[in-house]
């Protein structure tokens, strides 16, 4: 699942753009300031962040520039209301990778956050196989046995992560906190849900398995 981070001290705009994305099919995790932002950068992995560029606690090109310097990678979207060819230069000089200003389309912005999500993917395995379940990350297609199976969101992106951790037991907390935002309820059935679809979908022989007391994992008995 495609991962987002938008981060906007405006309640009200930043309720819309987590709206947006996420009714285009994105997982989105959200911040109001540079501190909170960059407790849930650490350890997650986001394929796009969309920064306002005026935050309560500093200009976020700086923490952008900070953050480059430690090698992190993930494609950067500024929004600001300052349009001036000077303000755009810094953005892209600090480690931004687009712009976009103030006020703007939503149509816009998820296409632009798309766009910088599909170079994010270039970092990815293009193949993620296991036995004779294929899963072609560049086409989003998954195939058992040579067959084209139809996913939802949800489903792909759950067997997505187990795929990248064939063989190895994972907890249920790990799939919440990977392929859903911080909306969902850790205490929820939400992912036994999921896993009960895809396994109907991949039909046999098994290939998830439950292991007690944890989580899941895929592979052979």
């Amino acid at each position: 699942m495609t991962r987002v981070m938008v981060v906007e001290d405006d309640e009200n705009l930043r309720l819309a753009l987590v709206t947006q994305l996420r009714s285009a099919g994105f997982v989105v995790d959200e911040a109001g300031d540079i501190a909170t932002t960059d407790r849930l950068l650490r350890g997650t992995h986001h394929d796009c962040v969309v920064f306002d560029r005026m935050l309560p606690d500093g200009d976020a090109i700086e923490y952008v520039h900070m953050r480059r310097q430690l090698g992190w990678r993930a494609p950067v979207l500024f929004l600001t209301a300052r349009d001036a060819l000077a303000d755009r230069i810094a953005g892209f000089e600090h480690g931004g990778d687009d712009y976009l200003v103030k006020p703007f389309v939503m149509a816009e912005l998820t296409e632009r956050v798309a766009n910088l999500c599909h170079r994010s993917a270039f970092d990815r395995p293009s193949v993620l196989q296991h036995e004779d379940l294929v899963m072609d990350c560049a086409r989003r297609e998954v195939r058992r046995a040579g067959v084209l199976l139809t996913l939802t969101n949800k489903e792909y992106a759950v067997l997505e992560y187990l795929l990248t951790r064939a063989e190895l037991p994972v907890k249920r907390a790990d799939l919440i906190e990977h392929c859903w935002d911080e909306q969902a309820d850790p205490m929820s059935n939400v992912v036994d849900v999921v896993v009960k679809r895809l396994r109907r979908k991949l039909k046999e022989p098994e290939l998830i398995h439950a292991v007690r007391g944890l989580g899941y994992r895929l592979g052979a008995r």
